[in-house]
């Protein structure tokens, strides 16, 4: 599985710290292996049961939304200088991480992917946030995890995690119908 979850998610090697770099696999494989769906279903699922006929792939968002947060913070950096501190691990394994409990909310119905009760009852942001605690990722992660959806408005978000929140909706809310 290990060697599955590496494949599908090349950005975890983006993480420069081992021990953070590590513990952010061992969330993925720990979701894929409690789910319904096998690594190489995330190339081809759609990245939202809550958009008709979506056609972008869950790990097409997911891998923008990555991408899109490291750029972000690279030009936050560039142009702001030591004037805002970004930690760049946190935001990459923060990023990968946001929909990881995603994977928990699937269910197999009639050969039909479809919303879990669980899925209906316990949304991504504390499903991810629980798997995140689970392994020992750091507060900073879990946080960036915890607020990057809706759930999140009402707290005040870490610049990492106000980055990977934006950077998730960018790649989001054009296919929303």
């Amino acid at each position: 599985m290990r060697e599955k979850v590496i494949e599908i998610w090349p950005e975890i090697s983006w993480i420069k710290d081992d021990e953070l770099r590590e513990k952010t696999l061992q969330c993925w494989i720990y979701a894929i292996e409690n789910s319904v769906l096998k690594p190489e279903d995330l190339e081809v699922i759609p990245f939202s049961l809550l958009i008709k006929d979506c056609n972008v792939s869950f790990m097409n968002h997911k891998r923008t939304a990555v991408q899109l947060s490291v750029e972000i913070a690279n030009i936050m950096k560039k142009n702001f200088g030591d004037s805002i501190q970004i930690n760049m691990d946190y935001l990459i394994s923060g990023a990968v991480l946001i929909d990881v409990g995603k994977l928990l909310e699937y269910d197999m119905l009639d050969g039909k992917l479809v919303t879990s009760h669980a899925g209906k009852l316990i949304r991504h942001p504390f499903s991810g946030l629980a798997i995140a605690d689970r392994f020992g990722i750091p507060p900073e992660v879990q946080h960036i995890i915890a607020t990057h959806s809706k759930e999140g408005d009402l707290g005040k978000r870490t610049v990492e995690s106000i980055i990977v929140h934006h950077a998730d909706f960018v790649s989001f809310d054009p296919f929303k119908a």
